[in-house]
Parts: structure tokens; sequence; C-alpha cells
């Protein structure tokens, strides 16, 4: 038999579809991006009642900086108002907050509000929120490779193990459940090395509109598959 499957321990979302969003009702792209917001404040929300341990946010990707100018300014901007706005719902909740991607290479006043809350929240149990930000699934990739070069690791001595231990996501279980809204069908450069034996769900509603039902739903289909991680029968670990 395939192994049974709970409740997910992680769940990652490509949240997709802001701007079509605000297209279909005559707005700007910066009213989807503020939508969007909110429904991700509802998510982690959701989530967290329901015994989520993990949850990855796709924020912004390297790929995301070839945007207009505009538009990447009001994105980190609703990412600061955000951590000062949020701060005490996430202690209240007990949830930590993480941030996968290359901290460094984002605007100073980004950083500072996202490295005050990740200090604030670092004691926090219950939930971890990562935030993928200036994230590249590939460069992940290639960041680990170069860690365990630098340390001088013989082959032999490269794992999965060792490999994963160099990842943002080290210390975290890898994601049982992608989701991706909007109807695209594709990882963008999400997660590449941890999805290997995630569970996928896509569906055609706009990121705005993903809300706790949707979520809900979402988790139920996933709770009505068999993960087999590539075994069969009597081969499937316990």
């Amino acid at each position: 038999m395939a192994e049974a499957t709970g409740a997910p321990a992680h769940v990652a979302v490509i949240m997709d579809g802001n701007g079509r969003w605000a297209t279909r009702r005559g707005l700007s792209r910066s009213e989807g991006h503020r939508a969007g917001t909110r429904t991700a404040k509802a998510i982690v929300t959701r989530c967290r009642e329901l015994g989520v341990r993990h949850l990855t946010l796709y924020t912004f990707s390297r790929e995301n900086w070839s945007r207009p100018k505009d538009e990447v300014g009001l994105i980190f901007d609703l990412l600061v108002e955000y951590m000062r706005g949020e701060l005490q719902n996430l202690l209240d909740q007990d949830i930590r907050l993480k941030v996968l991607g290359e901290l460094e290479g984002l605007p100073f006043v980004a950083r500072q509000a996202l490295s005050h809350v990740m200090d604030k929240t670092a004691h926090c149990r219950s939930m971890t929120l990562n935030l993928a930000l200036n994230y590249s699934g590939r460069e992940e990739i290639l960041r680990a490779c170069r860690s365990l070069v630098a340390k001088g690791l013989k082959p032999e001595a490269v794992t999965e193990e060792a490999f994963a231990a160099e990842l943002y996501t080290a210390d975290q279980p890898d994601p049982d459940l992608i989701i991706r809204t909007s109807g695209e069908l594709r990882l963008s450069n999400y997660l590449l090395f941890q999805a290997a034996y995630a569970e996928f769900y896509f569906t055609e509603t706009l990121w705005p509109d993903f809300d706790a039902a949707e979520l809900e739903r979402a988790l139920s289909d996933y709770q009505n598959r068999q993960r087999r991680f590539g075994k069969t029968g009597a081969q499937v670990a316990d």
C-alpha cells in the first residue's frame, strides 16, 4: 500500500495573479499587490490555526528585479508595511519569521524591517513563516555547492543530508505540498531541490481571491492523495 497522507507539515505557495486580478477589475497593479498582501496575512493566520508547522511564500524572485522600478518599489514598501504592522500578530501567534534568499541584495529599509522581525520572533516555535525574497532555486543550489567546496569536503562526504544543510531551508522539512495560483503550471525556479517529492496543487484562482476556503480545499485534496515517494507496496517506509 502507499503511505497514508496526513496534514502537511510544510506548505509552500507560489502567489501568482496579483496583476491579472487588478487588470480584470480596472485597477492599477499596485492595488493588485495590496490585495495580495491582505490575502497573505489571512493565509498565514489560517495555516497557523490548521496546524501547519512551516509555510513558505514565494514573495520576490531574483527575476522580479526586471519589473518596472515603480512596481518593485511598491512591493518592498508593502513588505516593510507588513513587517511593521504584523510583528505583534506574529508574536501573539508564536510564529517565527525566516527569509529564504539573498537578504543583502534587498533595499536597506526592507533589510532593516526583516532583520528586526526575525530577531524578535526567533524564539517562536508554533510555526515558521518563510518568505522567499530575492530568491532563485538554481542559485540556492549553486550556493550550497560553493559552500561544500569551500569547506573542503571529500566527494564521499557530499551526501543529501550534507547538501540540504547548506540550503536556506536547513533544519526544516521539505515541502509536502506546493500550491500555485492563477492557472500557471510551472515551478518558476522555486525550491528546486526541496520539491523532489512534493505534491502539487494548481488552481485557476488568482492569488488575491485565494481565501481560507480555497486553502482548505487544497489541503483536503492533498490529504486524499497517497504519497509513494518513488516506492510501491512493501517497500514504502513507515
